[in-house]
């Protein structure tokens, strides 16, 4: 099989450090973080920007002192940048793709509910609608397009691989644009090893594809996805646990043990420059 791309989620946007103390919130520490996931393997780092007090942010700022901190640390690294959230306006959320100008950026293809419930406590822990609608994903392809951004497709459920079909008719995603199959989402497609067999068999052929599996089923999906010649994300945005079931120290250590099981599954991992031929992705200045 072709080597496998190892992606890492370095922090996302609804966690703390209450859930787990190792989450990186400074450009500095999300820097440290994909130095580690770097050196373990990953040649892809997708990154949210936090305030340091760890609360999401959308300023400009932030997200170029990210940029810089990484690159001092990373010069090749594939940094992919999130655009998704709830409760900001579009235009907010693409606001550092044009000036940046990152190798690849997260393109949500689709509206959902986006919840986080608790069974034992009976609660929503979080609970709102992450809104993408058609116009706006025209907007959000098109500023990626101008700035040479590859999109990353974040395919929550199957009618998110549908949307897609229309934009690229459209002749607006590019022929190395990513499928990310995002499972385990309250309001998206469960995390299950038929539900992942069945969106695997929409992507279409030919086309780059990886698993994004939320909780501790990451390592178990994350080994039919080897089998299946797919990739795969780890990092401490999408399960703080390893498959000891111990808790991860830093991002490092989640791209180490995606490393071994890619390796006992008959995978090799793609280098940085490996993955940027592969994703026909030129570095940049």
């Amino acid at each position: 099989m072709k080597k496998l791309i190892l992606s890492c989620a370095l922090t996302g946007a609804a966690t703390t450090r209450k859930n787990c103390p190792y989450i990186p919130y400074s450009p500095k520490e999300i820097a440290a973080e994909a130095k580690r996931a770097a050196d373990a393997g990953a040649s892809i780092c997708h990154i949210h920007a936090r305030e340091d007090d760890g609360t999401p942010s959308w300023r400009l700022e932030v997200f170029q002192a990210i940029q810089e901190e990484v690159r001092k640390l990373c010069p090749t690294l594939i940094i992919n940048y999130s655009t998704g959230a709830v409760g900001v306006s579009i235009e907010e959320r693409m606001n550092h793709i044009k000036p940046i100008k990152p190798d690849m950026a997260a393109f949500n293809m689709g509206s959902m509910n986006y919840a986080i419930y608790s069974k034992k406590q009976k609660k929503f822990y979080f609970n709102g609608v992450f809104q993408n609608s058609f116009d706006d994903m025209q907007y959000v392809v098109k500023v990626m397009n101008e700035a040479g951004t590859v999109p990353e497709m974040e395919c929550f459920d199957t009618g998110h691989i549908r949307n897609a079909e229309v934009l690229r008719d459209m002749g607006l995603i590019p022929d190395n644009a990513c499928y990310s199959l995002v499972m385990g989402v309250l309001g998206g497609i469960p995390a299950t090893t038929e539900n992942l067999i069945h969106q695997i068999k929409q992507v279409p052929e030919g086309h780059f594809w990886q698993t994004i599996a939320i909780s501790r089923k990451q390592w178990q999906l994350a080994a039919v996805t080897c089998t299946m010649g797919g990739n795969f994300r780890v990092g401490l945005e999408d399960n703080f646990y390893l498959p000891n079931n111990e808790m991860a120290k830093s991002n490092g250590e989640c791209v180490e043990w995606g490393v071994k099981l890619a390796r006992m599954m008959g995978r090799e991992v793609a280098t940085i420059e490996e993955t940027r031929e592969m994703l026909q992705m030129p570095l940049r200045d």
